[in-house]
């Protein structure tokens, strides 16, 4: 299988007041890829505006999607984007989506609002609703994700509005208590699908096993399970494509604590 590694320093999504330490992560993150296959995507340096749209730095995140997605359209083989928050996350899933394929949305928060029910009006907490079609006409992909095709993994930060959604739309949910390997596996074929997109926001593994995060939460997945876990999981199913976000360190010191955790997962998606 032949990789592209994609970087995407993107912080214009995140709502925490230390996202710029994103671009950090991204950095540290490249420093460890392959130079060969390794792609920079540019981010714009300000902030952005919302337009009216309530979801903070909008512009932003409409120019590094166009961006993400023309340097994805150059791309043979598979591509694994390199966040930057987790708003990276739509163009590559959107380049990747066809219709054998399952996405699944390893975070400890389910990115499931809307403007309207956004606590933050951040775009981080409304990538994956807008992947499935509900969200402001600028960032809708031309084709929809189907919640039939979504398996969430590792979620345990909720919003009222969010667990409505994945009630009314029978999203599929593995908590990180009952992950293994097997109920990935099972969860994914329940889908249908041939194929999968991994998409993993750091914070879904337990702080114990991460500290370079902007919004850690407790009880996530142990980092040796989810490394297990994905290896077992392509063992069974091609990879369509992939992405790692919202790494988040304080300092250079927490990145190279971090890193050798990151990079077995870059080594599990690429096995």
């Amino acid at each position: 299988m032949t990789v592209t590694f994609v970087v995407v320093p993107q912080w214009q999504g995140s709502g925490s007041p230390r996202a710029m330490r994103l671009v950090d992560g991204a950095d540290a993150i490249r420093g460890d890829l392959p130079s060969a296959t390794t792609r920079i995507v540019d981010v714009p340096l300000e902030a952005g505006d919302e337009q009216g749209s309530g979801v903070h730095r909008l512009s932003a995140i409409v120019a590094v999607r166009d961006n993400l997605v023309r340097e994805l359209s150059t791309i043979d083989g598979v591509a694994v984007t390199i966040g930057g928050d987790c708003g990276v996350e739509l163009g590559a899933v959107s380049h990747a989506l066809d219709a054998d394929v399952a996405v699944l949305w390893f975070d400890a928060h389910p990115d499931l609002n809307t403007p309207a029910s956004s606590p933050s009006g951040a775009f981080t907490g409304m990538v994956l609703r807008t992947l499935l079609g509900d969200g402001p006409a600028a960032l809708v992909p031309g084709t929809a994700l189907s919640a039939e095709r979504v398996v969430l993994v590792g979620a345990r930060a909720f919003d009222p509005e969010e667990d409505a959604v994945i009630a009314a739309r029978g999203i599929r949910t593995i908590d990180a208590e009952t992950l293994s390997p097997e109920t990935l596996i099972a969860a994914v074929e329940a889908t249908g699908a041939r194929r999968v997109y991994v998409h993993i926001d750091l914070d879904v593994l337990d702080p114990a096993d991460m500290t370079g995060l902007g919004s850690p939460q407790p009880f996530g997945v142990r980092a040796s399970l989810l490394v297990e876990s994905i290896r077992a999981l392509l063992g069974s199913f091609p990879l369509a494509g992939a992405g790692i976000t919202e790494f988040a360190p304080a300092t250079p010191e927490g990145a190279v604590e971090d890193l050798p955790t990151i990079l077995r997962l870059i080594g599990a998606l690429n096995s």
